[in-house]
This record gives C-alpha cells, sequence and structure tokens, in this order.
C-alpha cells in the first residue's frame, strides 16, 4: 500500500456561544479548521484535522498548517501509510519542529490503518476501556456570576467537570473561583486553567486565596519554572499543559514532581502516534491525563474519542467533546455528547465519513 495523494479543506467553525475567550483577553469567534486527507494507490482514504486556537495560543496557526502540508507532502508520496513510526521518521527529518503540521497527517494514517485491519483505532491503540469517556466543559472567560451561571447550565446537560478560563485580573479570577465552586456538588470536578495568564505574584496570590475550595490549578504562568514555583506554594492538585510539548519536557516535569495531572493535546505533539506514546508513559508513571487536542471539530472529537477510550479509565482525568462547541458537522458518524460522556465509533478506522459539501473544494493537494 502506497500514499499516492495528501489534499487538505479549510472549513470555518463559528462558535455555539459567538465567542471563546480566554487568558489576558484573547478570544475567538470562528475556528480555521483544516481537514487533511491522505489517499492511498488502492483507494483508500483517511482523515485527520487540525484546528489552532487561533494564532496566539500555542506556536500554530492555521494558514501554517495548509503551508506546511504542501512542504510535508512530497516527502511522503509511495510510503506506506500503515507504518506509522516510519511516515513520522520521514515527516521529523523533511520538516524539523511544526509538530501541529504533521497531526493530521498521522491521523489519517491511522484512519487508513483501521480501514485496512476492520478496526476501530481505538482497539489499535490498546482496547476499548469502560462503555464512556467522561467529558469536561469549557468555560469561556465572562464576569463571575455568568460564568457560574454556565456551568449550572452545563452541569444541567450532564457535566460534572469544568475547566474555567481565568487568567486575567487576579481579584476577578478569585471571584470566578468562588462563584462557579458555590453551583457545583463536592464530587463535581473545578479546573482553573489560566492557560499562562497570570504572572508569578499574581499566581501565588490566587492560589493562596482559594486555598480552602476543591479546585485544580492549570498552567498558571507562561515558563515551566514559574509553573514549578507555583506548584510548591499550593497544596492543590496542579496539571500542566502548554509547557508538556514533547517527551522530553515530560520526562523533566515528572522528574521535578511538577504536575499531577497533564494535558496531552494531539497536535501540540504532533499527531496521535506521538501522543500514544508520552500516554502510555503517563499510565506507566502514574500521571493522569486531560486527553484532548487544541480545537476542532467531528474529525478532531472522533480522534480525541479514540485516544481517550483506549486510555485505562483511572488515568482519564477528563476529555473534550469539540463538536458540539461548534455550529457546523464536518463528518457523518462522529460521537456525539449523551450526559456529558462520549463513545469512540465501534466502525473500522476513525469511523466517520466526511460531508464533501461542508469540506468544500481543497486547498491544498499534491499527487
Amino acid at each position: 500500500m502506497q500514499i499516492a495523494r495528501i489534499f487538505a479543506h479549510q472549513v470555518d467553525l463559528p462558535l455555539v456561544e459567538s465567542n471563546y475567550k480566554w487568558a489576558q483577553g484573547k478570544s475567538v469567534a470562528t475556528f480555521d479548521s483544516t481537514v487533511v486527507g491522505v489517499e492511498t494507490k488502492c483507494g483508500l482514504v483517511g482523515y485527520g484535522e487540525v484546528c489552532p486556537l487561533g494564532p496566539v495560543y500555542l506556536p500554530a496557526y492555521a494558514a501554517g498548517v495548509r503551508a506546511g502540508l504542501k512542504e510535508l507532502a512530497p516527502h511522503l508520496i509511495g510510503l506506506d501509510p500503515r507504518e506509522t513510526a516510519k511516515v513520522n521518521e520521514v515527516m521529523d527529518f523533511a520538516l524539523k519542529g511544526h509538530p501541529y503540521v504533521k497531526s493530521g497527517i498521522d491521523i489519517a494514517c491511522w484512519d487508513i490503518l483501521g480501514k485496512f485491519t476492520q478496526l476501530p483505532i481505538c482497539e489499535l491503540l490498546g482496547g476499548r476501556f469502560g462503555e464512556s469517556v467522561e467529558l469536561y466543559r469549557a468555560i469561556s472567560q465572562l464576569p463571575p456570576d455568568e460564568m457560574a451561571a454556565n456551568v449550572a447550565k452545563y452541569r444541567e446537560e450532564g457535566y460534572r467537570r469544568f475547566q474555567l478560563k481565568v487568567g486575567g485580573d487576579a481579584n476577578t479570577d478569585i471571584e470566578r473561583i468562588e462563584a462557579t465552586r458555590q453551583v457545583l456538588a463536592p464530587s463535581d470536578r473545578l479546573v482553573a486553567d489560566a492557560n499562562t495568564g497570570w504572572v508569578l505574584h499574581e499566581a501565588i496570590r490566587v492560589v493562596r486565596a482559594v486555598k480552602h475550595l476543591d479546585v485544580y490549578i492549570e498552567q498558571p504562568c507562561v515558563t515551566y519554572e514559574e509553573c514549578l514555583t507555583v506548584r510548591q506554594k499550593t497544596d492543590h492538585p496542579f496539571v500542566l499543559d502548554e509547557n508538556i510539548d514533547s517527551l522530553h519536557a515530560f520526562l523533566r516535569a515528572k522528574s521535578d514532581n511538577a504536575m499531577d495531572v497533564v494535558n496531552l493535546k494531539i497536535s501540540k505533539l504532533g499527531g496521535l502516534t506521538r501522543t500514544r506514546q508520552l500516554r502510555d508513559l503517563c499510565v506507566s508513571t502514574g500521571i493522569a491525563m486531560t486527553l484532548e487536542d487544541s480545537w476542532g471539530g467531528d474529525v478532531t472529537t472522533a480522534a480525541i474519542a479514540h485516544l481517550a477510550h483506549s486510555t485505562p479509565e483511572a488515568f482519564r482525568f477528563t476529555s473534550t467533546d469539540f463538536n458540539s462547541y461548534v455550529t457546523v458537522s464536518t463528518a457523518e458518524g462522529a460521537p456525539q455528547r449523551v450526559d456529558g460522556r462520549m463513545q469512540a465509533s465501534t466502525e473500522p478506522g476513525l469511523g466517520i465519513q466526511v460531508r464533501p459539501e461542508v469540506l468544500g473544494p481543497k486547498v491544498v493537494d499534491v499527487s
């Protein structure tokens, strides 16, 4: 089996809530997503998706995905997509860095492997653990009372885990955490995610102010060293995200006892192949995970579901159903939230069928 063509579509994904706000006043109203296709000479086609959270979150941007695909694709024509490790080695040789560019191709190769073997990706990644995957809801940054109201609304829809977007004014963030914790049951999980938005002294002040509350603290500051300092000054469970962008970064953080939970984003690490490596290491070393991506629609949500469902339940801190945040559906068969949970498809590969009428014309086409 050989790769004969790599192509991509650009799709706008407007948000159900009109816009999404997080640390330091950053916001997005419509996500610019790239749906990637890998086609083989025998006619099998696999799909992946890459959707950065705008250009101001991680070192990634939507137009860069398409530019990177044009650079990478010629090197991959003729390779066997079922050999995912080899495909990744070639991608890393042909394009240094830029893991987000490689993610869509890697996911598409796993989709092909699943279709070839007639197995869902989660079974290829290790098996299906449990009946379903528990989800969190990200709560866009708003005044404290509005964020608390949104938490209460989504709780009625079945969510029991919430990621509160903080990382703004410290006084207001303290109020946000207090207000939202009050509308939750003791068994509900609340994460205060600053997305690197606090400077060190503000982060320390916030964690001390909410010391009496049951809340996780996620990625308070920009640098690893700052986050480690906050970690050492709080008893709250601690989550690292933006700083964990490689296997080496994880090993350093594990050695320093820098976190209790780690956020693994598929495109941040370069696809399912690399994320699976780190996922398995987390399981072996006892670190729970948020398993997700930076953003996306139906294709990304399907990939997240397979990664999460193939992870032992004790290590699944939470995951995300990004397709419920947006107004456009790009594929049939994608996981759908039911009472705050979702399931990976039992169909081969990702288990989805893309909607050509939604994807529109190809913006990248290399053969």
